[in-house]
């Protein structure tokens, strides 16, 4: 499998419709399955997923960049209202917003924490809680998301 060529080639794709990235995984189970996400400034709708499906598909199947003979499900979305954070900018974009973090270690004796973001600087997340602010180290984050608020 040659991810690293199928996230340029989706870069590529999706750039030219103006759409970033987040995220390209491979999995393997009873099918093998393709997701690519999407994101741009307010939101991806169906049309880009539709559109970067359509080129993206053309394009792995002419350079012949998902091996094998079986075939494999592509699917194209937008990361969602829950979307996982991975990137310091995510961090500083979504300020303001409720999150969920899990740490690899542990930071006032805690690994989980969820609150309201407050930015990036210096290599730590500024996590809102009760009133005072927490700065996680990025580099200790095992993943994050965003908390759906209604």
């Amino acid at each position: 499998m040659k991810i690293e060529k199928i996230r340029e080639v989706a870069e590529r794709v999706a750039r030219a419709s103006g759409l970033e990235v987040i995220d390209v995984e491979w999995k393997v189970g009873r099918q093998r399955f393709l997701r690519v996400v999407l994101d741009k400034p307010g939101g991806v709708n169906h049309g880009d997923c539709e559109k970067v499906s359509h080129e993206l598909s053309v394009i792995l199947d002419v350079e012949e960049l998902v091996a094998g003979q079986a075939g494999y499900v592509l699917e194209v979305t937008s990361p969602g209202l829950d979307r996982k954070l991975t990137k310091p900018a995510e961090f500083e974009r979504f300020s303001g917003r409720r999150a969920k973090i899990s740490l690899s270690q542990p930071v006032e004796n805690l690994t989980f924490f969820e609150g309201r973001l407050a930015g990036y600087a210096d290599g730590r997340v500024q996590l809102e809680l009760n009133g005072r602010v927490v700065a996680l180290p990025f580099e200790w984050i095992r993943k994050a998301q965003l908390v759906v608020e209604l």
